[in-house]
Protein backbone atom coordinates (compact mmCIF):
# COMPACT_ATOMS: atom_id res chain seq x y z
CA UNK A 1 0.00 0.00 0.00
CA UNK A 2 1.34 3.60 -0.98
CA UNK A 3 2.22 5.57 2.09
CA UNK A 4 1.47 8.63 -1.12
CA UNK A 5 -1.94 10.69 -0.12
CA UNK A 6 -2.28 12.09 -3.22
CA UNK A 7 -2.28 8.51 -5.26
CA UNK A 8 -5.81 8.33 -5.00
CA UNK A 9 -6.45 12.08 -6.82
CA UNK A 10 -4.40 11.05 -9.76
CA UNK A 11 -1.42 8.59 -9.81
CA UNK A 12 1.67 8.37 -7.64
CA UNK A 13 3.59 10.94 -10.05
CA UNK A 14 0.48 13.91 -9.59
CA UNK A 15 0.11 14.00 -13.41
CA UNK A 16 -2.93 12.38 -13.34
CA UNK A 17 -4.98 16.20 -13.49
CA UNK A 18 -4.18 17.34 -9.94
CA UNK A 19 -1.46 20.68 -10.42
CA UNK A 20 -1.03 21.73 -7.07
CA UNK A 21 1.41 25.24 -8.66
CA UNK A 22 -1.56 26.12 -10.37
CA UNK A 23 -3.51 25.50 -7.11
CA UNK A 24 -1.29 27.48 -5.00
CA UNK A 25 -1.70 30.67 -7.83
CA UNK A 26 -5.31 30.52 -8.01
CA UNK A 27 -5.35 30.59 -4.32
CA UNK A 28 -2.63 33.51 -4.44
CA UNK A 29 -4.99 35.43 -6.66
CA UNK A 30 -7.97 35.06 -4.78
CA UNK A 31 -6.28 36.35 -1.68
CA UNK A 32 -5.10 39.17 -3.57
CA UNK A 33 -8.86 39.91 -4.89
CA UNK A 34 -10.14 39.18 -1.59
CA UNK A 35 -8.04 41.96 0.47
CA UNK A 36 -8.24 44.53 -2.48
CA UNK A 37 -11.44 44.24 -1.86
CA UNK A 38 -11.42 44.79 1.95
CA UNK A 39 -9.19 47.82 1.09
CA UNK A 40 -12.13 49.52 -1.16
CA UNK A 41 -14.80 48.71 1.64
CA UNK A 42 -12.58 50.36 4.39
CA UNK A 43 -12.02 53.29 1.95
CA UNK A 44 -15.86 53.76 1.45
CA UNK A 45 -17.89 56.29 2.89
CA UNK A 46 -21.92 55.43 3.49
CA UNK A 47 -24.67 57.08 4.75
CA UNK A 48 -27.63 56.46 6.67
CA UNK A 49 -30.51 58.34 7.31
CA UNK A 50 -33.43 59.40 9.30
CA UNK A 51 -37.12 61.22 9.44
CA UNK A 52 -36.78 62.43 5.90
CA UNK A 53 -33.14 63.09 6.56
CA UNK A 54 -33.54 64.69 9.47
CA UNK A 55 -30.47 62.69 11.39
CA UNK A 56 -27.60 61.69 9.35
CA UNK A 57 -24.65 59.74 9.98
CA UNK A 58 -21.53 58.73 7.76
CA UNK A 59 -19.72 55.43 8.18
CA UNK A 60 -16.47 54.32 7.06
CA UNK A 61 -16.85 50.53 5.11
CA UNK A 62 -15.46 49.03 8.63
CA UNK A 63 -17.73 50.79 10.64
CA UNK A 64 -16.40 53.37 12.24
CA UNK A 65 -19.24 56.69 12.43
CA UNK A 66 -17.15 59.49 11.00
CA UNK A 67 -20.02 62.09 10.77
CA UNK A 68 -23.49 63.54 12.02
CA UNK A 69 -25.41 65.60 10.80
CA UNK A 70 -28.55 66.93 12.56
CA UNK A 71 -31.60 69.32 10.88
CA UNK A 72 -33.41 72.09 13.18
CA UNK A 73 -36.26 70.24 12.54
CA UNK A 74 -35.19 67.06 14.02
CA UNK A 75 -34.59 69.01 17.61
CA UNK A 76 -37.98 69.21 19.23
CA UNK A 77 -37.28 70.78 22.60
CA UNK A 78 -34.36 70.91 24.60
CA UNK A 79 -35.75 68.50 27.57
CA UNK A 80 -34.72 65.33 28.39
CA UNK A 81 -37.39 63.31 26.50
CA UNK A 82 -36.93 65.37 23.53
CA UNK A 83 -33.13 64.99 23.50
CA UNK A 84 -33.56 60.82 24.11
CA UNK A 85 -35.64 60.96 21.09
CA UNK A 86 -32.56 63.05 19.30
CA UNK A 87 -30.71 60.13 20.57
CA UNK A 88 -32.94 57.12 19.22
CA UNK A 89 -32.96 58.88 15.84
CA UNK A 90 -29.20 58.97 16.19
CA UNK A 91 -29.08 55.82 16.74
CA UNK A 92 -31.37 54.53 13.82
CA UNK A 93 -29.68 56.19 11.27
CA UNK A 94 -26.54 55.01 12.48
CA UNK A 95 -28.39 51.41 11.78
CA UNK A 96 -29.47 52.22 8.59
CA UNK A 97 -26.02 53.30 7.88
CA UNK A 98 -24.72 49.78 9.40
CA UNK A 99 -27.19 47.76 7.08
CA UNK A 100 -25.92 49.56 3.96
CA UNK A 101 -22.51 48.57 4.58
CA UNK A 102 -23.44 44.53 5.52
CA UNK A 103 -25.00 44.77 2.54
CA UNK A 104 -22.13 46.59 0.08
CA UNK A 105 -20.04 44.40 1.96
CA UNK A 106 -22.09 41.34 0.97
CA UNK A 107 -21.63 42.46 -2.56
CA UNK A 108 -18.27 43.46 -2.49
CA UNK A 109 -16.89 40.30 -0.82
CA UNK A 110 -19.40 37.53 -1.14
CA UNK A 111 -18.62 36.27 -4.74
CA UNK A 112 -14.48 36.41 -3.39
CA UNK A 113 -15.55 34.68 -0.40
CA UNK A 114 -16.85 31.71 -1.95
CA UNK A 115 -19.48 30.35 0.67
CA UNK A 116 -17.24 31.14 2.84
CA UNK A 117 -18.65 32.14 6.14
CA UNK A 118 -22.17 31.15 6.31
CA UNK A 119 -23.48 30.24 2.22
CA UNK A 120 -27.08 31.82 1.03
CA UNK A 121 -27.29 34.20 5.20
CA UNK A 122 -29.04 37.23 3.97
CA UNK A 123 -28.69 40.35 5.22
CA UNK A 124 -28.60 40.32 8.86
CA UNK A 125 -27.36 37.15 9.56
CA UNK A 126 -24.71 36.99 11.53
CA UNK A 127 -22.01 34.67 10.02
CA UNK A 128 -21.87 37.56 7.34
CA UNK A 129 -22.35 40.53 9.53
CA UNK A 130 -18.91 42.56 10.07
CA UNK A 131 -19.31 42.09 13.96
CA UNK A 132 -20.07 45.55 14.78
Amino acid sequence: MSQNPFDALGGGDLGGGLDLGALMQQAQQMQHDLQAAQQRLAETIVEGSVAGGAVTVSVSGVGELTGVTIKPEAVQGTDEESLADLGDLVVAAFRDARTRIDELAAETLGPLAGGLGGGDAGPGAAPGRLGF
